[in-house]
């Protein structure tokens, strides 16, 4: 996130656990504290997702990948949609920042980018938003494979 926003931090974590995300992993320095206002936003999710703060994320990814994690960010000016991107094995999703994107080592971890088509006047969405399509969209995907 862009400015470590409590509100979108709770709001991810809700998602994550309505999704049955495993947990969600964040960066030490950069991201919101898990504080009184993200429990609050998450309604019950805080208590129940584990949540992962890692020093460096590049390096955390690199540990996902040899258990066979695949790794998938999202950058608008990723060729393939979102909707494109295989997500029925383990995977794990890289919401990148608002505005700036994925840091460069962090992007160059992920095995594949994907974006979220947008049709109308607007370049991008709120990360929260987006974390909700991502999340459900690989739901969806494995539902259909089950």
């Amino acid at each position: 996130m862009a400015s470590p926003d409590v509100h979108n931090f709770g709001a991810c974590l809700r998602s994550a656990d309505a999704a049955g995300a495993h947990g969600v992993i964040v960066a030490k320095d950069k991201a919101a504290p898990l504080n009184a206002t993200v429990r609050k936003v998450a309604c019950g999710a805080a208590e129940v997702v584990p949540v992962y703060q890692v020093t460096t994320l590049s390096r955390t990814l690199a540990k996902l990948k040899d258990a066979g994690v695949w790794i998938t960010g999202t950058a608008g000016e990723a060729e393939a949609s979102v909707f494109e991107i295989d997500m029925t094995g383990p995977t794990a999703l890289v919401m990148g920042a608002e505005g700036k994107g994925m840091r460069r080592l962090t992007r160059e971890a992920c095995d594949n980018l994907a974006k979220l088509p947008m049709a109308g006047q607007v370049s991008s969405l709120n990360v929260s938003v987006a974390t909700g399509i991502c999340l459900f969209e690989a739901v969806r995907q494995r539902q259909l494979a089950s």
